[in-house]
């Protein structure tokens, strides 16, 4: 078992170490080139990862507390989606402001409209007067 642990933890060190350094931009890579840097972690086996954890990138925090995600968010120089967008997003508002309001109240009186209609309709054929029927006149 102990054999077992001595041959894995040096094999999960060298691949976490091989997986940052992959994942790590290569501007973030300190003293050597990226490739020179996956290299060692390989050939040097022990050393390689160790020393690429302790000295192969920067390590600063955020500034202001931010997750790693957010400042590479804040680094984008591209928007990904429409939806990311806060431009797009205030342009949608100010679209369905205008003209949103007006197509919607209109909608809205033929919906009603409609529905007066076949409440109508529904009421005459319970009546049993049709459409144009009229109602008996009374007798005197």
């Amino acid at each position: 078992m102990l054999r077992a642990l001595i041959f894995l933890l040096p094999l999960a060190l060298t691949i976490f170490a091989f997986i940052d350094c992959l994942n790590t931009p290569e501007d973030e890579a300190k003293h050597l080139p990226k490739v020179a840097w996956v290299f060692i972690i390989l050939l040097f086996w022990i050393v390689g990862p160790v020393v690429w954890l302790a000295a192969g990138k920067v390590r600063n925090a955020p500034d202001g507390g931010r997750t790693p995600s957010e400042w590479h968010r804040g680094r984008r120089t591209t928007w990904v989606a429409p939806d990311d967008n806060p431009d797009f997003l205030k342009s949608l508002k100010d679209e369905s402001e205008k003209d949103g309001t007006k197509k919607d109240e209109s909608l809205l009186k033929d919906w009603e409209a409609d529905l007066r209609r076949r409440e109508d309709e529904i009421k005459r054929r319970e009546s049993g007067t049709g459409p144009d029927d009229q109602a008996p006149p009374a007798a005197s």
